[in-house]
């Protein structure tokens, strides 16, 4: 007895027969390989798109609390501490040259971290000012970033390359939270006899927000 036939059913006193079983030709077999290996590598597309994302959140910064989405730096400047750390004091311009203000940002740190240069540059002070080891940096369009408390790793005159590191951060910075923070403060020189322009060096920065989507299966 075949296979169709045994699948026949009684009602009564009368065979039923079922339907036969699809036949599937080999033009069918083929298509519907086609269409599995298709499916398979947008799966993998899919995957290698979010492990890419995945990994440039954790390289490049740290997620805090909750939220959705993290601020990952682009452009010509970059975070000097990595991960990205907290600010502790913001910049606070003054009024006057003269008067009191706060020309940068503390950022929370750890002593003997690296500190690396926000921009690609050229170093032009590696010393000590009033007993603080300080490491400035001049960058294109007239910037110069500063780094204190920062025990040099570089010469004057030294280039570096955005992100390299330019020493190691030092405890101590007056009125910081934090084990150590890293005073980090940009200005602008137009010319021999122009102004200088305190800036806040967290406008450096360009962040756009990173958010991880679901894997779909």
């Amino acid at each position: 007895m075949t296979e169709y036939a045994r699948q026949t059913t009684l009602i009564g006193q009368w065979p039923i027969a079922l339907p036969p079983p699809p036949v599937r030709t080999g033009r069918h077999t083929a298509k519907a390989r086609r269409e599995l290996a298709a499916l398979r590598r947008a799966r993998r597309k899919r995957l290698a798109g979010a492990l890419a994302v995945f990994f440039a959140v954790m390289v490049g910064t740290t997620v805090t609390g909750a939220g959705p989405a993290v601020g990952v730096a682009t452009g010509a400047y970059t975070w000097p501490l990595q991960p990205r750390p907290a600010v502790e004091r913001r910049f606070d311009r003054p009024e006057h040259d003269w008067l009191p203000g706060h020309r940068g940002v503390d950022l929370a740190g750890s002593e003997g971290q690296r500190v690396h240069s926000a921009g690609a540059g050229i170093v032009v002070f590696a010393g000590e000012v009033a007993d603080k080891p300080v490491v400035s940096v001049d960058h294109e369009g007239g910037i110069r970033t500063t780094y204190e408390p920062v025990k040099a790793t570089v010469r004057v005159g030294q280039r570096v390359a955005r992100g390299a590191v330019i020493g190691s951060l030092v405890s101590g910075h007056a009125g910081c939270p934090a084990a150590a923070c890293l005073h980090w403060g940009a200005r602008r020189d137009q010319g021999a006899h122009s102004r200088r322009e305190y800036l806040d060096p967290l406008g450096l920065l360009h962040e756009v927000p990173l958010r991880l989507k679901p894997v779909l299966a």
